[in-house]
């Protein structure tokens, strides 16, 4: 997985009537051509991203998305018809973007080279992981400024300490201001609240298993930290990551820590050319697993590696582990 690790980075109830009014900047050519002096309404719009300030005068028209949940995020608020292309997806597009993302022409399987991506003359390149503005490969932001098209990275990947629904709601209403459809963002942050609200309510009351998170790994485990949204996710279905006290997103952990921490439940994260199945196997043919609870009752549980990254399918992730978990949850 092309993901970078070395840069990834608990539920409290936060209020989302969120203030959509951006600060205006310095004038300057909108992206689509337009003189200074010519903003659109609701705009210049001026935003921080992950230690990179731009200002719009206008709404970017030709967005390139790469990775899954910025591609997502994008159909969510139903901005497909800005998408002039798209790379890199860990699985299936949902349903019900797939009429839209059909449209889409799709740059590369994984992620495009710089002549690719500037072929397709994007005025604002959407990043899911950091690893989709890779320097050796020539699609730097500071590179992609200087040929005059702005960009943003999932702040998943830039925010210190944990990230949670906080985080969730300022990526969407960021995103949704910048392309001049803030009150889609606010209905998409509503949407999203109330489902995870209802999956809080029915497991509440309800004995809190353990959890390991399973990634891949053979010499070592690579699991969910407490600093990533995988971690919210799994408290919010109702259990505790016993890996909640490490500090990144995802990380490598010795087997030794997991044999000590006795989880309950393994969750597998599906991706990639290994299935669950093999996972699965891994774990219950390794001689020095075979007393940790989760494998001596074959306790495993299962979500898609896209819905534990800081996109639109939180949750979805939520909803489906929480029945996992608590499958007898009214």
């Amino acid at each position: 997985m092309s993901r970078s690790r070395a840069t990834l980075r608990a539920f409290t109830p936060v209020a989302l009537l969120i203030s959509l009014t951006g600060c205006a900047g310095s004038p300057g050519t909108g992206r689509d051509g337009a003189a200074a002096g010519t903003a659109a309404p609701g705009f210049p719009y001026s935003v921080t991203n992950c230690g990179v300030s731009s200002t719009y005068q206008h709404p970017p028209q030709r967005a390139v998305t790469m990775n899954q949940h910025a591609t997502e995020l994008m159909l969510a608020l139903g901005l497909g018809d800005r998408i002039v292309g798209t790379a890199y997806l860990d699985d299936a597009v949902l349903p019900a973007y797939r009429p839209a993302y059909d449209k889409i022409k799709v740059l590369a399987g994984e992620y495009p080279s710089k002549e690719v991506l500037l072929g397709a003359e994007p005025d604002f390149v959407y990043g899911g992981y950091s690893s989709a503005f890779d320097k050796a490969q020539g699609r730097d932001r500071e590179g992609l400024a200087a040929s005059g098209i702005d960009s943003r990275l999932n702040i998943e990947y830039c925010t210190e300490g944990g990230v949670g629904l906080d985080q969730l709601k300022t990526e969407i209403t960021e995103v949704a201001r910048t392309f001049g459809v803030p009150e889609r963002g606010t209905k998409l942050i509503e949407d999203e609240q109330r489902r995870i609200d209802a999956v809080a309510h029915r497991v509440k009351d309800r004995p809190r298993p353990t959890v390991f998170a399973y990634d891949s790994g053979e010499a070592s485990a690579s699991t969910s930290g407490g600093n990533g949204i995988g971690n919210e996710i799994i408290s919010l279905a109702g259990g505790t990551n016993v890996f909640a006290d490490l500090k990144d997103t995802f990380g490598d952990v010795a087997w030794e820590k997991v044999i000590e921490r006795k989880p309950e439940v393994v969750l597998i994260y599906d991706y990639g050319g290994t299935g669950v199945e093999a996972k699965k196997q891994r774990l219950l043919n390794d001689p020095a697993l075979a007393e940790i609870p989760a494998i001596k009752n074959r306790r495993f549980v299962v979500l898609p590696l896209s819905s534990v990254v800081l996109g639109v399918r939180v949750a979805d992730a939520v909803e489906a582990l929480g029945g996992q978990l608590h499958p007898n949850a009214a």
